[in-house]
């Protein structure tokens, strides 16, 4: 089975207004970090919940911030690798609150 589907989109983000130019690896919002809980499985664009994923808090594990979202809507959690185009004093803020891993 097909783990990653590589899905390059441009979109707006439903909670700040950013208009993010997509990588096909993009999956949040570089600015605020909300996401939006549209896959199943990386990029395939199968969920039909459609809801805001909030960024919960930040992990550092070898120099690699990851980033945890938890969906306003069902509840789903994912944790995602965070980008060099990430606002760096939003990840720092989100990393003083408790990581939780799923």
């Amino acid at each position: 089975m097909k783990r990653f589907t590589r899905t390059k989109e441009d979109f707006i983000c439903a909670h700040c207004g950013t208009c993010v130019t997509g990588t096909g690896y993009t999956n949040h919002c570089p600015k605020c970090l909300w996401s939006k809980h549209v896959d199943e499985n990386p990029g395939d664009r199968a969920s039909l919940c459609r809801g805001a994923m909030a960024p919960q808090s930040v992990e550092v594990l070898s120099g690699v911030y990851r980033i945890l979202h938890k969906c306003e809507r069902c509840g789903f959690v994912r944790v995602q690798d965070a980008s060099k185009e990430d606002d760096i004093e939003r990840l720092i803020e989100l990393s003083a609150q408790p990581f939780s891993k799923p």
